[in-house]
């Protein structure tokens, strides 16, 4: 009998957490697994992650893997290899109090990190050349509002004399979870924009201004997302009519999610 009773406490309390992940959407933790992109023509590229637990162990598509390293639970390096095996970019990450300060792309770019008081984090990025020499490319401060990346404002400052540009994205989210989120140490990366947010971005709003003596052109560029979701508010679909591809144009793309 003592068994018995046994037995029922136990599925009775299977079965409770059962249900509250179903009714409870914050202790639903899920971790992405496949990616499926479909273009307008109907052509197909998949994506598979790959964890250890709840760190990510590599990202792999079609034409690269990229191959991740932990320290102490953040993400320390990234290595990118083609479908060949062959080294394509090596990136570092350094921390200082858990907080990302540096970012390098061994023999290429350099990104500088400060923490303000204010809650905003400036950087400044600079390219790598010859004799490891560093010219900066451009500065800038990014927001975050319930932890999200709302705002980041740029500086260029390769311009010519006299020439001055801004470059200033927006960020509009759902509610929603963003599953990458759950990967452990992935929101500490911040060259990764939006991707780091705790919710899925909607509308990504471009301004780009640029002021030459009196003359000031300025250009904005909206790109709008859709999504479904699951029953525990993770997106299953999302689709872009502004989608951006590798050769730099612009249009129709589906993304499936699939955990």
């Amino acid at each position: 009998m003592k068994k018995t009773k046994n037995i029922f406490w136990v599925l009775l309390i299977l079965i409770m957490a059962l249900f509250s992940c179903s009714t409870d959407n914050d202790n639903c933790v899920k971790l992405l697994r496949k990616v499926v992109e479909t273009s307008e023509e109907g052509t197909s590229e998949t994506t598979l992650y790959t964890y250890n637990g709840n760190e990510i162990v590599s990202i792999e598509g079609p034409q690269k893997r990229i191959d991740f390293t932990y320290s102490d639970g953040l993400i320390t390096k990234t290595v990118t290899l083609n479908n060949k095996n062959q080294l394509l970019e090596t990136i570092e990450y350094r921390y200082l109090e858990s907080k990302l300060v540096e970012v390098e792309s061994l023999g290429n770019y350099k990104i500088n990190y400060i923490h303000n008081s204010d809650k905003t984090i400036s950087y400044e990025r600079f390219t790598i050349g010859s004799a490891n020499q560093q010219v900066k490319e451009f500065h800038g401060t990014l927001y975050f509002e319930n932890e999200n990346l709302i705002k980041d404002n740029r500086i260029l400052d390769n311009m010519a004399v006299g020439v001055t540009s801004n470059y200033n994205v927006s960020f509009d989210y759902d509610s929603n979870h963003n599953p990458l989120h759950n990967i452990l140490g992935y929101k500490k990366l911040l060259d990764h924009m939006q991707a780091i947010s705790l919710n899925n971005s909607l509308i990504n709003t471009v301004i780009a201004t640029t002021t030459s003596g009196d003359q000031v052109l300025s250009v904005a560029n909206y790109y709008k997302s859709s999504y479904k979701y699951d029953s525990e508010n993770y997106p299953t679909e999302r689709v872009s009519e502004t989608a951006i591809f590798g050769n730099g144009n612009k249009g129709y793309l589906k993304t499936q999610y699939l955990y």
